[in-house]
């Protein structure tokens, strides 16, 4: 890559830029001192993933000083009560990359909340008795089936949401639950909207695709449901400018053009840079149905 490639798309009053650039380069020279307000992203793991143009093979020593580095510089641009909500996941054999990353990261940040991200699912009807809404056995969501004997299936990853002080205010109920158990009169009419806090479990199911290639190019994408759910976690309204330093296919940028709130994110890699592109530019244009058939 020798020269920083650079889309900009304006659906409303904010822009929707995307730079095929390294982050740590990319934010020193495009972004200004706490002007960022919610980073939402997912960086490589470090567990050999087959990602284009990045080496996912490096030694865990070399791998988390470079997160310490971009990690420093994310602080610096981010606000000062601004959400860093950092998605990462492992593999049975190695189940200790999130929680070494997290250590990086309280180098620069305090950690307010640990959201499990939750792919799949089972509720047997013989382990919740006469609960209500559920009748039958629900087994939901997809995970990759690991063979032999010694681990388990793994149908979860972290989301880790980072502040600089560990006060950062936010708006629980903006993504809150219905009550299930109106029983209790007095303190569902004191609820306000009918909803309570969701907790710090999503169950976030990928839809179900026929061509992973094809419509799920990146080996290590999130819904677009993820970064929604947590740019209204933070509250909507304190949003200047969301930021994805590992931009992958653009799930965070498409969740900010629908929206309408200013993003800006980095890609190293060309495919995935033009991917992401196309995918914004079909969201402003209407969306095609198979992207919103498969991460809405």
């Amino acid at each position: 890559m020798s020269e920083v490639e650079t889309l900009v798309f304006k659906p409303a009053q904010n822009a929707i830029t995307l730079h095929l650039q390294d982050c740590v380069a990319g934010m020193r020279e495009r972004l200004s001192d706490g002007s960022v307000d919610v980073v939402v992203t997912s960086p490589p793991y470090n567990l050999g993933i087959d990602y284009e143009g990045y080496d996912d093979t490096q030694t865990r020593e070399e791998y988390l000083k470079w997160c310490c580095e971009w990690g420093a510089e994310l602080c610096r641009v981010l606000s000062d009560d601004g959400s860093f909500f950092l998605n990462v996941g492992s593999k049975p054999s190695d189940p200790l990359v999130p929680f070494q990353l997290l250590n990086v990261m309280l180098q620069h940040f305090k950690l307010q909340n640990v959201i499990h991200w939750v792919k799949s699912i089972a509720i047997l009807k013989t382990e919740v008795g006469k609960y209500p809404g559920v009748v039958k056995d629900v087994v939901v969501g997809h995970y990759k089936p690991i063979a032999g004997k010694r681990y388990l299936n793994d149908c979860h990853e972290y989301v880790f949401h980072l502040t600089k002080t560990g006060n950062t205010p936010l708006d629980r109920l903006a993504v809150g639950v219905p009550y299930q158990d109106r029983s209790n009169i007095a303190r569902w009419a004191k609820s306000g909207k009918g909803v309570h806090c969701r907790g710090n479990t999503w169950f976030i199911p990928y839809k179900t695709i026929l061509s992973r290639s094809k419509e799920r190019p990146h080996p290590a994408t999130f819904p677009i449901e993820l970064p929604t759910r947590c740019i209204r976690l933070h509250g909507v309204d304190r949003v200047r400018l969301v930021m994805d330093p590992f931009l992958g296919i653009g799930s965070t940028a498409v969740a900010c053009s629908r929206m309408k709130l200013g993003f800006v994110g980095f890609e190293i890699a060309q495919d995935y840079f033009e991917y992401s592109g196309e995918r914004v530019r079909e969201e402003i244009a209407g969306a095609s149905g198979y992207l919103q058939g498969l991460d809405t």
